[in-house]
């Protein structure tokens, strides 16, 4: 095969990517007008122990970001409005934010509710500009919800991510095959794929704070450092990203979470989230058609130690009433140390399409 002609191939694919702006919180001063150039944190009260799960741009402007204790942000804006999370409303209208994907293209892959990759190397339109896709995606998004997005539109998945945020809110940046060395080695490098914080601090103390910087490190350098991450930052840094863009990308696990206000010190009320955590891992399942084959159970103690457990079931399980004895069972595990609770979680792993399941029974 032709290594030259492939790699040509890959610098023509039209990758867009589009990322709702501050989506929880957009949707709210939607649909509250008074709310509207006000600050906006979608979240737990800050008289909770809950955190800011988004915030519009106006809190944003006093340092508030997602992810944040919702005291600090309370502490950092005073006068913010706070409001509980919608997520039934938020879901109905990501779906209807990917249905107006796909009137441009079958190849949609949704990252989360406010973001998803579109390949438009091909599109209904019969449109050979991804620069023109992206504005006409942008404009039918809006008619439709009264919601903006920022479009970043490029050759593979990675940049054209980077470049989506590049100018938000609204915005839309391309970045062509000739551009993007020059783009890559002025941006920072947290922004690139699988840069977290313990990462970014080993970088920064290899002198590495741009992406100029990251590309004058040796691929042996960087596999010394990181191992197989070491490799994907060396690719990365020349522009190299051959992920495609899948439209049924596999779910790896579905599951439920409770941090809790108060601390849980009685078995009683354990077992009760226990009830809730399953019945909610049991709508996920039934949500999406799925059966678990491992359960795993996680634990957040008082002292934020976190253990999880993990167990493998004789059948592909979806109701709550066959799950929770495993979940049980799986606290009985960890044992009672006398420390009071954090946080619960239940979540299934290994999943089954139960269509797939169907059929493969169908046959014996």
């Amino acid at each position: 095969m032709n290594t030259a002609r492939v790699q040509n191939q890959k610098l023509n694919r039209k990758i867009l990517h589009i990322d709702m702006d501050a989506f929880f919180a957009s949707v709210e001063q939607r649909d509250q007008p008074s709310l509207r150039n006000k600050p906006v944190i979608v979240g737990g009260s800050p008289n909770s122990r809950g955190v800011v799960a988004a915030c519009s741009y106006e809190a944003r402007r006093f340092g508030i970001s997602s992810a944040m204790s919702s005291k600090r942000a309370y502490q950092l804006c005073p006068h913010a409005v706070f409001i509980p999370p919608r997520i039934e409303i938020y879901r109905e209208v990501s779906n209807q934010i990917m249905a107006i994907f796909r009137h441009y293209t079958d190849l949609v892959e949704p990252v989360s509710f406010d973001e998803a990759y579109l390949d438009v190397t091909w599109n209904y339109l019969g449109e050979t500009s991804a620069t023109i896709v992206a504005d006409k995606v942008k404009k039918e998004i809006f008619a439709n919800t009264q919601l903006s997005c920022s479009a970043g539109v490029s050759y593979n998945k990675f940049i054209a991510k980077v470049a989506s945020s590049y100018s938000k809110p609204d915005g839309l940046t391309v970045v062509s095959p000739t551009q993007a060395q020059v783009f890559l080695d002025g941006i920072a490098v947290r922004k690139f794929f699988g840069v977290g914080k313990v990462t970014q601090a080993r970088l920064n103390q290899m002198g590495v704070q741009t992406g100029l910087d990251l590309r004058k490190l040796t691929i042996d350098q960087l596999s010394d450092a990181f191992a197989d991450k070491g490799k994907l930052l060396y690719a990365l840094a020349r522009g190299i990203d051959p992920r495609v863009v899948e439209p049924n990308r596999v779910i790896k696990s579905v599951g439920k979470e409770k941090t809790f206000a108060h601390d849980l010190e009685k078995e009683q009320d354990i077992q009760l989230v226990f009830e809730d955590l399953t019945i909610g891992l049991q709508e996920r399942l039934l949500e999406k058609e799925l059966l678990t084959k491992v359960i795993v159970l996680k634990v957040k103690f008082e002292d934020f130690c976190q253990v999880t457990k993990q167990v493998s079931t004789p059948k592909p399980l979806q109701l709550a009433e066959d799950i929770l004895p495993y979940v049980k069972s799986l606290w009985t595990q960890i044992g009672n140390s006398g420390k009071k609770v954090r946080l619960l979680g239940v979540s299934g792993h290994a999943l089954i399409k139960k269509a797939y399941l169907c059929e493969q029974l169908s046959m014996f």
